[in-house]
């Protein structure tokens, strides 16, 4: 809070501040049913409303009093954008505006006071004079306005509040809670706001208060009074707060504008100061009364926060909370990045599938499985496909696995061949021959075994991983080849390639016509793994048979 207190008036109240809370009002009407949406921004926003409100209580520097309070309204105004019900987000635009009107207004006061006097601590200002009873005036109407008494526009706004919560309580889980929960943070709000009025008229510095025996509590500060053009914009804003509680007629048609805007079918309610006896008014009343209690008994109150509740301290949490974050990321940087590469490839793997396989299964509509077989050959190609998998990843010996592994790729040419596309088939079987070789090469200079056995953990859990991968590659097939929300190009593939391409073999005639760069691509691509496969095996066929043996030549 080392701002000049002209420009905090506008950043806490007006401004910059209102930016998260405008995101969340736009954003709730689509959101608000989705997730955990809702529940974060309505739990998020009272707890720090109650928060703000609790720690204003215990300021002594009318700003820090000012920004806590604010810091407890827009938690009022998250949590009520946040449910993202109709009758409860025309309340929230109602308090916002008038949130931004008379905190701008005190803000400014403080400003005044801070100038004049120079200071801004409850125990030591002491405002008084004719020069003076405007700035009075302006603290004690803004103050209303912020604990949400009447006849100012925050009571019209508090009261929309509170019936808005009365009437929609049951629509969303917890809106007894929620509803309890915004009445205490109204009360903390109502004796903040009286604890502003004694600050600025001096009553804090009577005889016995807690705070006066602390340094320079006495300490007299008599500045000259303010010029009128100074209270002026502060008196503007005051006059605004008023007259708009007084005619709230005047505010309907933008406040209808503003809530038509974020629910257009929403019945948006005549703005008045007088609605008649109703529960929201005698809710309002209950927190008015209670919160003059609290303002009696401001000692009580204050020594309560700083004996009984001394070790309770957000500061301390969060530090608390920081060190235990860094804590938990050491532990989990010592497992995760231990510079084991097989680890960081199942980690990788684990995340990359996990994640996308949770959403998949959990998604409204479930696929539907294929028919298994078509032909009973399938059978007998499936029987190659797994024992190859399977032996491949058993086997110790490296050559053995190799060629293990190559018989599935011969496997799923065979299946290309069973379905009709020989074409597909000879090209799967030139690029495993040609994968085979180059493995058969690499391995020249390798052990003839693996590794050593790993232990039976490490086994388990590389086995879980790929099936993870196994299954999410198998579920997201099935999906992605039913999410099709059109006509697959295939069919007009065949309706054109004997007419355009005068060829009967559709495939050949996309290979050739209508992909022919990409087949030149794949063509270039296959070309220069050859000469690379090439190039290694001379290379291999030119070393000495000494050096092989290891004694040179």
């Amino acid at each position: 809070m080392v701002a000049p207190t002209p420009v905090s008036a506008y950043l806490h109240s007006a401004t910059m501040v209102k930016a998260g809370v405008y995101l969340v009002a736009r954003m709730s009407p689509a959101f608000a049913e989705e997730g955990s949406w809702r529940v974060l921004t309505v739990t998020v926003g009272l707890v720090t409303m109650i928060i703000g409100g609790y720690r204003a209580l215990r300021q002594t520097d009318l700003k820090l009093l000012l920004a806590m309070g604010t810091t407890s309204q827009l938690g009022l105004l998250i949590a009520l954008f946040g449910l993202g019900l109709p009758e409860v987000t025309q309340a929230a635009i109602a308090l916002l505006v008038a949130h931004a009107v008379f905190k701008s207004a005190l803000f400014m006061v403080v400003g005044i006071i801070d100038h004049e006097l120079g200071t801004r601590d409850v125990r030591q200002v002491a405002i008084g004079g004719p020069g003076w009873r405007t700035v009075q005036v302006v603290a004690v109407v803004g103050a209303i306005s912020m604990a949400g008494a009447p006849p100012v526009l925050g009571f019209v706004a508090k009261e929309l509040v509170v019936h808005s919560l009365l009437h929609e309580r049951h629509a969303v889980v917890g809106g007894v809670v929620i509803l309890a929960v915004v009445l205490l943070g109204s009360v903390l709000t109502f004796a903040y706001s009286g604890r502003f009025v004694l600050g600025v008229l001096g009553h804090l510095r009577e005889a016995g208060d807690p705070h006066a025996a602390d340094a320079h509590a006495h300490d007299d500060h008599h500045g000259h009074t303010p010029h009128w053009y100074f209270i002026a914009p502060a008196a503007l804003l005051t006059v605004v707060t008023l007259v708009l509680g007084l005619h709230a007629d005047l505010f309907t048609r933008m406040h209808t504008a503003a809530s038509k805007a974020l629910h257009p079918l929403a019945d948006v309610p005549y703005l008045a100061l007088w609605h008649g006896v109703n529960a929201a008014l005698l809710w309002s009343l209950a927190v008015m009364a209670v919160g003059t209690v609290l303002v009696v008994l401001r000692r009580q109150v204050a020594a309560l926060q700083r004996h009984r509740l001394r070790g309770l301290s957000t500061e301390r949490g969060y530090l608390a909370l920081l060190k235990g974050l860094n804590r938990l990321a050491n532990r989990v940087a010592a497992v995760v990045q231990s510079g084991s590469l097989p680890l960081y490839v199942a980690i990788i793997m684990a995340v990359a599938t996990g994640v996308p396989l949770i959403g998949l299964l959990a998604g409204d509509g479930w696929v539907e499985l294929p028919q298994w077989v078509d032909l009973p050959v399938h059978l007998a190609i499936a029987l190659v496909l797994v024992v190859g998998a399977v032996a491949t990843t058993v086997l110790r010996r490296r050559f053995a696995a190799v060629l293990l592994l190559g018989s599935v790729g011969y496997g799923m040419a065979a299946f290309f061949v069973a379905q009709g596309a020989p074409d597909l088939a000879l090209t799967q079987f030139a690029i495993e021959t040609l994968g085979v070789v180059l493995f058969v090469l690499v391995l020249r200079a390798l052990p003839e075994e693996s590794v050593t056995r790993q232990p039976r953990p490490i086994r388990l859990a590389r086995g879980v991983v790929a099936a993870l991968v196994g299954v999410f590659v198998f579920v997201f097939a099935l999906a992605m080849s039913q999410a099709r929300v059109a006509d697959p190009i295939s069919s007009e593939f065949v309706e054109r390639s004997v007419p355009e391409g005068k060829g009967g073999n559709v495939v050949n005639v996309i290979l050739v016509d209508f992909r022919g760069l990409d087949t030149l691509g794949e063509i270039t691509v296959l070309a220069v793994a050859a000469v690379g496969a090439l190039g290694l095996v001379r290379a291999g066929a030119r070393r000495p048979v000494s050096s092989r043996n290891g004694k040179g030549g």
